[in-house]
């Protein structure tokens, strides 16, 4: 993957997307489908993968993006 993972993370009472090692949030939604649609146009955009916390803090989902090659090499 060529790009930074995007995480859909609880922000107080609504949510927020942040880009992997970023203290920062890209954007503040009111909803997770908000934050998730957002989340997933920018890790679609830059091959990357996201990655959705659940209201429990858990993450519980994720979408690759990227050029995930199948078979993998190794």
């Amino acid at each position: 993957m060529s790009g930074k993972n995007q995480y859909v993370v609880r922000n107080g009472n609504g949510w927020g997307v942040r880009g992997e090692g970023n203290s920062r949030l890209t954007g503040s939604f009111d909803t997770q489908a908000q934050a998730i649609e957002r989340g997933r146009e920018i890790a679609q955009n830059q091959g990357a993968e996201l990655r959705i916390q659940g209201a429990n803090g858990q993450f519980r989902e994720a979408w690759s993006f990227g050029n995930d090659p199948y078979p993998p090499k190794g």
